[in-house]
């Protein structure tokens, strides 16, 4: 590391937040040992680490929802009592969470003032409201009509009416969990100018994110935590992104990526012409072991193409063969049948039961493969979920636990799991590698390339440029529910060529 400050080193001066020995632990786990953190006025601090490092439980400490085992919280240089929710409020602290927390079926107005509502004897000056919170929208320049429902609003602008909310409140610390997972390129730029704005007005930020290239446009300092542990804080600009990761998996990660090994030339899948209204006179193939890319911005119609071939949407028109024959597929269920496979962009409101354990989870593509006269053939599931939890490295104590408590990287793996037990001949995934860290990304990759040595083709759609670049064998750029361009493997496939396509330099 080439420049660093010990837990004792943080300057005084401007010091909003210190957190010192801050433990935490649950039944059988220490989420926090030990843990020092602090935050200055208009800087920016990234909280990093990997998927169960401890940074979720630590900022549920310093919003109220947990009280930390050891260890001390000082606010302004004095030493605070244990927090609740309402005391972290009232101490200026918001936490703008990854899911995000407003009511849907509310104006902006109502969700900005949701919960103290102005009143006069107990009825609500709506034009006060109203005006309000114009004038909190206004303080960040956003231009939001605080009487539009909320759920007609786009995610970037819900996500800044959460910002918006903290700042009427007098946030002065001001925590982004994960606040870029579903923007669009323009929605960051926007989310990035509000932040600078807060950043000269004085205010903190904790940011948590797994893409670390967003750092070098806001982050001042980087704290990193692994397995509950400081490991340690540096000032962004004084190390590499390298170094950043060794902080975060205490390995080097050169070998990020696995190499490409060489696909067949046999076409296994084949799209021709396909329309679905959202989507129009689509045409790809898909050959064996291949590992095929889709690429676009925001809006391109990716996945609303994998909508359509897995049967989600309705295709009005154009053909879908497998190995030469000609498929009807009309739901998912029939997609299945066709043996095709689909790992869906959101896997915790489509890809899991979260309140259920993993033996549900895993099993659910095939439990009516395990039943036996009428009973569960217990022995064939246990012999199921121990290979794909060995295949996978799936890390849980037991079988038993609930899908929802594992990390981003384990959840994957379980959607993966139940995927390919229906033994796909085309397994799709769509961003494959969203909301989970690093470490958990590297596995993810090496799962992927595997499946396709093995003869399995792949469809990859992906919103990070280096994960197509490096994990594809061709590549075929969206743009406005149409491929532009196909990418062969003849071509030098680069984040540049890539960008140019899709930002429509050129066609097929």
């Amino acid at each position: 590391m080439t420049a660093g400050m010990g837990k004792e080193d943080a300057m005084e001066e401007g010091l909003l937040f210190r957190a010192k020995g801050i433990s935490k632990s649950f039944p059988g786990v220490k989420a926090l040992q030990n843990v020092d953190f602090d935050l200055k006025a208009g800087e920016v601090h990234a909280l990093l680490g990997e998927n169960g490092a401890g940074k979720s439980t630590f900022i549920k400490i310093l919003g109220g929802s947990y009280r930390p085992d050891a260890g001390s919280i000082e606010i302004d240089g004095k030493v605070v009592g244990q927090m609740s929710i309402q005391s972290s409020r009232n101490y200026g602290i918001s936490v703008v969470h990854q899911e995000l927390c407003l009511a849907p079926n509310m104006r902006v107005y109502e969700n900005i003032l949701l919960g103290r509502e102005l009143k006069r004897m107990g009825i609500c000056w709506e034009k006060e409201m109203i005006a309000y919170a114009a004038q909190a929208l206004e303080h960040l320049n956003l231009k939001i009509d605080p009487l539009e429902m909320t759920d007609k609003l786009s995610t970037g602008k819900r996500q800044m009416i959460e910002i918006a909310k903290a700042v009427s409140y007098g946030a002065r610390i001001i925590v982004m969990d994960e606040p870029t997972s579903s923007l669009s390129e323009n929605e960051v730029d926007a989310l990035f100018e509000t932040i600078y704005m807060l950043k000269k007005r004085g205010v903190g930020i904790i940011y948590i994110s797994h893409r670390l290239e967003e750092l070098a446009t806001i982050a001042d300092r980087v704290t990193v935590l692994r397995d509950g542990q400081w490991v340690g804080t540096v000032n962004y600009h004084d190390v590499t992104r390298e170094e950043i990761i060794r902080m975060m998996v205490g390995r080097e990660m050169a070998d990020m990526y696995p190499s490409k090994q060489p696909c067949g030339k046999e076409v296994v899948f084949k799209v021709a012409g396909l329309a679905s209204g959202k989507v129009n006179d689509i045409s790809f193939e898909v050959r064996k072991g291949e590992i095929l890319g889709f690429f676009g911005l925001v809006g391109a119609g990716r996945t609303e193409l994998m909508d359509a071939v897995f049967g989600v949407d309705k295709v009005f028109s154009g053909t879908i063969e497998m190995e030469g024959k000609q498929l009807r597929i009309r739901s998912p269920r029939d997609a299945m049948e066709y043996n095709i496979a689909l790992v869906p962009e959101e896997r915790k409101r489509n890809g899991l039961v979260l309140i259920q354990d993993l033996a549900f989870n895993m099993s659910l593509c095939v439990y009516h493969k395990l039943i036996k006269r009428g009973r569960l053939d217990k022995k064939r599931q246990r012999d199921m979920l121990e290979y794909y939890k060995n295949k996978f490295q799936i890390k849980t104590p037991s079988f038993r636990q609930m899908a929802g408590n594992l990390s981003g990287g384990n959840q994957q793996k379980v959607v993966l799991s139940k995927e390919l037990s229906v033994n796909p001949r085309l397994l799709i995934l769509d961003e494959p590698t969203r909301g989970i860290d690093i470490g958990a990304k590297a596995e993810i990759y090496k799962i992927i390339s595997g499946l396709a040595a093995e003869g399995m083709s792949v469809i990859c759609v992906s919103s990070e440029l280096p994960e197509i670049v490096n994990l594809c064998h061709r590549v075929c750029v969206m743009s406005d529910g149409r491929i532009v361009k196909t990418i062969d493997r003849e071509e030098e496939i680069t984040q540049e060529r890539i960008m140019e396509y899709t930002l429509g330099g050129g066609h097929e």
